[in-house]
């Protein structure tokens, strides 16, 4: 199946733009979100280089975010880029744990491969990439189990339905 991110972008200003004021969008670089100006404007999650991946990672991230992060550039988190310390590396595979479960879970629904990213490649790496791993998995797991944001659910069902997959979530899915 070929996996198109203009795909992404269709569904998720289908879905998103009139009651959330929201849009993906392609980006040259990195990814980045944009919080509108005023009433006027929109939204924007801007995925990296039209990659299918960046777009539902970005969009995982969005689906977390709360209101009062939506009205921050880059939902006010601090971003310490590639080449992070030991402690810096650990600091960010906590914060990313929920929107890579998501990710996982919106790339099974598309029938589209996941790849779990400590995002350190010129530093020392992950910090634990398997304890990293399984806490990607069993908060996953848990996502489906006990519910997930409403934002992030919408998405799911309408990426199974776009896709025509039926709920994929057997017990393989989460093999660390």
């Amino acid at each position: 199946m070929k996996h198109h991110p203009d795909d992404l972008i269709m569904l998720f200003n289908d879905l998103f733009r009139d009651r959330w004021q929201t849009i993906l969008v392609r980006g040259d670089d990195e990814p980045e979100y944009i919080p509108a100006r005023d009433a006027t404007d929109v939204h924007r999650v801007i995925f990296a280089h039209g990659y299918f991946a960046s777009a539902l990672h970005e969009v995982s991230h969005w689906c977390i975010a709360g209101e009062k992060r939506r009205q921050l550039r880059d939902y006010g988190y601090w971003y310490c880029p590639d080449g992070r310390s030991d402690r810096e590396q650990a600091d960010f595979e906590k914060v990313e744990v929920k929107p890579q479960a998501l990710e996982w879970l919106f790339s099974a629904a598309a029938g589209s491969p996941f790849h779990i990213s400590v995002d350190n490649l010129s530093g020392s790496g992950a910090s634990d990439e398997a304890g990293f791993r399984a806490n990607v998995a069993g908060q996953a797991r848990d996502f489906l189990h006990h519910g997930m944001p409403q934002r992030a659910h919408l998405f799911l069902d309408t990426l199974l339905a776009f896709y025509d997959r039926h709920p994929v979530f057997g017990p393989d899915l989460f093999r660390a």
